[in-house]
């Protein structure tokens, strides 16, 4: 048996890793406290779940669902980003249902990358935006998201050569993992760039519910001129604590859906229906509820941040999204060894830094999907570690 060589620079993604060796050790009897992965830890709201359960009792409800998405879905987003963002979308031509915005991210570059051609992604940010293009032969360029920049790529520093031969420019706002917000100028600014040379811009949207403070977070599609150049990913996983679910949707430019639909023919046969059905109650919850949500992330948040402070270790100053992008301790040569050190040492998991790229190296991300009462211990064994580490103790 031969195993294919495009793999061979393919990474292990880091949860499936980080995974296994959280499952050792807590076979032998380590509490462990995950902080490292995006999973929501609240419930979708009851009336998504009773949606769910009174449409899989439906004998018509358990065959192939199809390969766009239901209408229903379908015209549910659409309203989604007219009510949401003032921004009108053709339910049957710019609509695209998604296995989880993880899964079109996927295939984007299948439709849109030759082998040669380049891929412009943020650094740090979420793994599936380079792993993919590597797959199909893409070469990568590395944006830098500078502290001191507000976590924003500098599209000016892009060498003329490479943006002429790029062909999709992700962006990510607010960002996975720096939890940053966009300005409306920037994006103005990365339309007009992808208008200048002739690219895609795949806008990852899944926070855009996410924010309280500095928001509302915009869509990349209220932007004049970026129906042209751009498509939006979102999903129901953080939007409405669905990650399992695994319902996201593209929407956007009908041209460029209508290539990832291409893929997608060739690749699944659809989400199971009454998902979707359950999926439309969840893009039409009110404004209050996400308001309930963000207020618990706010509080978890405030938890982990008056511990960085005691620690006086720096962190990026938003609020949104489901993280912490925090510096690590100085003492440690790198973010993977300290997250393994103190993973080892107090059974804290966080995701380093690098496993987002290279720039990444020298902070943690920090998922705020654990009660407070687990935040605070968590935090509170970290800075028993690291005082104890300092003192030459084991603190207890």
């Amino acid at each position: 048996m031969k195993i294919a060589r495009r793999i061979g620079d393919l990474p292990t993604y880091l949860f499936a890793a980080l995974g296994k060796k959280i499952a050792a050790l807590q076979e032998r009897g380590v509490d462990v406290i995950r902080l490292d992965i995006g999973s929501p830890d609240l419930a979708p709201p009851p009336e998504v779940i009773e949606r769910l359960v009174e449409e899989a009792r439906r004998a018509d409800r358990h065959g192939y669902a199809g390969f766009y998405g239901i209408p229903e879905f379908r015209r549910a987003v659409a309203d989604f980003y007219r009510r949401r963002f003032d921004v009108p979308v053709d339910p049957e031509r710019e609509v695209l249902a998604l296995i989880g915005s993880k899964e079109g991210i996927q295939h984007l570059p299948t439709a849109f990358v030759d082998p040669g051609g380049v891929v412009l992604v943020p650094d740090p940010g979420y793994p599936t935006y380079r792993n993919p293009a590597i797959l199909v032969g893409a070469e990568l360029y590395r944006m830098p998201l500078l502290r001191e920049h507000g976590f924003l790529p500098d599209l000016g520093a892009i060498p003329e050569a490479v943006a002429r031969r790029a062909r999709v420019l992700w962006l990510n706002y607010p960002n996975n993992p720096t939890s940053a917000l966009a300005p409306r100028a920037f994006l103005e600014e990365a339309v007009a760039f992808a208008r200048h040379y002739d690219l895609l811009i795949a806008y990852d949207n899944p926070y855009s519910e996410i924010v309280w403070e500095g928001g509302p977070a915009p869509s990349i599609l209220q932007i004049p001129g970026a129906r042209e150049v751009a498509v939006e990913f979102n999903s129901l996983s953080k939007m409405a604590n669905m990650a399992g679910w695994r319902v996201g949707m593209v929407v956007g430019n009908a041209q460029a859906v209508a290539a990832l639909a291409r893929v997608k023919t060739n690749a699944d046969s659809g989400i199971f229906k009454p998902i979707q059905y359950a999926a439309t109650v969840a893009l039409a919850l009110p404004e209050r509820w996400h308001a309930q949500r963000n207020a618990i992330y706010a509080a978890r948040r405030r938890v982990v941040t008056r511990a960085l402070d005691r620690m006086n270790l720096w962190y990026a100053p938003y609020g949104a999204t489901l993280y912490v992008w925090a510096e690590m301790p100085p003492a440690f040569t790198s973010s993977v060894a300290f997250t393994d050190r103190l993973l080892e040492a107090t059974g804290v998991s966080l995701s380093p830094g690098a496993a987002f790229g290279p720039h990444g190296e020298g902070y943690v991300r920090i998922s705020l999907v654990q009660p407070e009462a687990r935040l605070e211990e968590a935090m509170e064994r970290w800075e028993r570690w690291l005082i104890g580490r300092s003192l030459g103790v084991e603190m207890k």
